[in-house]
């Protein structure tokens, strides 16, 4: 396995942890990605390969079967994914954000039900909150849950569901008498119609979907939390976990162009020498190297203070995942420019690369709403 460049600001112990991952990436995952973009799918067996590794049980307390990961060390099985295929990682960080969710504010019963089928990967999650009309103003939500004796009738339509198209259940949030709720919806229920939506610009194999309920009768057992509890906590809460993830899946993604790059730069002869020995790709290849080291500290930053509770966590989160996507995006467009033509076609990773890496810039917050948030948790001056 290639040494993986940019890893000081890691200690003995993370960095075998991110090595024993990256191993993994490296036989089951990289090799594969280009052909899974093409395809626009994920093979099921990628991820029960992940389930066997106990990489879908992270999150999950070992008593329901999970692996019950430090969530350092779930960041640097994000960033490990990230360098292999941001499609898989994807899938990764929703289904992290149901388990979360459930494990959090399921329950026993829910617990029982669920965290078992997620952690041995029998069944994956799939996180619905987006609407049409309904993406960063979460309030807008126009989804209803009615309650009918025994159950809840949920009505209207989730959009740009992560592997929407292949998940067996759903944390879907809908109105509950003029109150946010949280839903566990199982893939079975009737009333419950998959669309796929196809040829996404990024992330191309994460198999996003749009969900239509129509008059789907859901168990009152089937709510997470109180009435009401969906949007501030339940919510907040998991895509607090799913901009972490996003954060670490976004340093993986710089990291494979900063080795990318170099593989390129030393191979690749112009002007009789090496393209790595021109000053001007040096400066690139600087650039990507300190972006990937400066995102992995705010990124280590933001698990050590989540590990320790600390109310500073929120922001740290924040400042990470902004950091790190658009860093990540900046590396991604300078691959491509070193590589040149050879970085645009299909047949290399670049490309791939810089379209995933927009996306990055889009999802669990988009580059303006973090700007805004931000500014906003900076504390005030004495």
């Amino acid at each position: 396995m290639e040494s993986i460049a940019g890893v000081l600001s890691l200690t003995d112990a993370q960095n075998k942890l991110l090595q024993e991952y990256r191993q993994f990436t490296e036989t089951e995952i990289a090799p594969f990605a280009n052909e899974w973009d093409r395809a626009g799918k994920l093979p099921r067996s990628v991820l029960t390969g992940m389930a066997e590794a106990g990489y879908l049980g992270t999150l999950i307390p070992v008593e329901y079967g999970g692996s019950a990961f430090s969530l350092v060390a779930f960041g640097l099985l994000n960033e490990a994914i990230g360098v292999g295929c941001s499609s898989v990682r994807s899938v990764l960080t929703v289904h992290s954000m149901v388990c979360q969710a459930i494990t959090r504010w399921g329950s026993a019963a829910q617990r029982e039900r669920w965290l078992p089928r997620l952690a041995g990967g029998q069944w994956v999650g799939a996180f619905a909150l987006s609407e049409p009309d309904a993406g960063s103003d979460a309030a807008q939500i126009a989804a209803t849950a009615r309650p009918d004796a025994e159950h809840y009738v949920l009505d209207g339509t989730k959009k740009w569901i992560t592997y929407g198209q292949a998940a067996d259940v759903f944390l879907v949030f809908a109105g509950n008498e003029g109150r946010l709720s949280a839903f566990v919806v199982e893939r079975d229920t009737p009333g419950l119609t998959v669309e796929p939506l196809d040829d996404m610009f990024g992330t191309r194999a994460a198999m996003l979907a749009e969900l239509h309920f129509d008059r789907c009768r859901i168990p009152r057992a089937a709510m997470l939390g109180r009435p009401g509890f969906g949007l501030v906590a339940v919510a907040g809460a998991a895509l607090d976990i799913g901009r972490y993830s996003v954060a670490w899946g976004s340093v993986g993604l710089a990291q494979a162009c900063l080795e990318s790059s170099l593989r390129y730069a030393r191979q690749r002869r112009q002007f009789g020498v090496p393209v790595f020995d021109h000053q001007l790709i040096q400066r690139l290849i600087t650039n990507m190297a300190t972006t990937v080291s400066a995102a992995r500290l705010l990124c280590l930053q933001a698990g050590e203070l989540k590990e320790a509770g600390a109310p500073a966590s929120v922001a740290a989160v924040w400042m990470a995942k902004y950091f790190a996507s658009t860093g990540a995006f900046q590396v991604a467009a300078d691959t491509v420019q070193i590589q040149g033509a050879n970085g645009c076609h299909p047949a290399g990773s670049a490309q791939r690369l810089l379209r995933d890496a927009k996306v990055m810039e889009i999802i669990e917050g988009s580059t303006q709403i973090q700007q805004a948030m931000i500014a906003q948790l900076i504390p005030h001056a004495a």
